[in-house]
């Protein structure tokens, strides 16, 4: 989709991933202790529901996201909870370039719940290169994405064997789970970075 999309869904409260909820595996990890305290990227944030919990259990935080109405949304909640995170509306795979160079240090921690799927399947390797300019090597990536369906006549989403080979030479798969979404399979992957 297009930023002007994104925007215009927000607009019209047609964004039903932004659920208000953080989920289960996020708890897990973070109040399991899976992963220490240090600096947090939310990757496709939307209103900051996570960026917050984050932030509230001790990380500092920065939420990402393309839809600057998102952002807003999220400064607003945050500022309402009395939670420093910091958010910023622009596009995920060009953090820590020159032209967007957002995150000046590395990150300990990022969580990207629904950005990955919603990329064209040519971006991925962009993607990768985003994650290796800004995860400290040991840090960890938290990743919620589709399996391969077809959505409004387009193919998204990834399939698992298929983005762990892509990522193995940089990341450790912790473990991963499979669920369901729209009747459809979706996968939780906990990495940590190798190199």
């Amino acid at each position: 989709m297009t930023k002007p999309l994104w925007n215009i869904l927000y607009l019209l409260g047609r964004s039903p991933w932004d659920t208000g909820i953080t989920p289960p595996e996020l708890v897990e990890v973070i109040e399991g202790r899976q992963i220490p305290l240090g600096r947090a990227l939310d990757l496709g944030c939307g209103t900051g529901t996570n960026a917050i919990y984050l932030a509230r259990h001790g990380f500092q935080t920065i939420g990402i996201d393309i839809a600057h109405l998102a952002i807003i949304q999220a400064r607003y909640k945050a500022r309402r909870a009395g939670i420093p995170v910091k958010f910023y509306a622009g596009d995920a795979l060009k953090l820590g370039t020159p032209k967007w160079p957002v995150i000046r240090v590395p990150i300990d921690f990022v969580l990207d719940i629904g950005c990955l799927h919603s990329l064209a399947e040519i971006h991925l390797q962009s993607y990768i290169d985003m994650l290796l300019r800004v995860v400290l090597v040991g840090g960890f990536y938290l990743l919620y994405a589709w399996g391969p369906r077809e959505w409004r006549g387009h193919p998204v989403g990834m399939d698992p064997e298929e983005l762990k080979t892509a990522l193995r030479s940089y990341f450790t798969n912790i473990w991963t789970r499979q669920g369901e979404e729209h009747g459809a399979p979706s996968y939780w992957y906990f990495f940590q970075r190798l190199s």
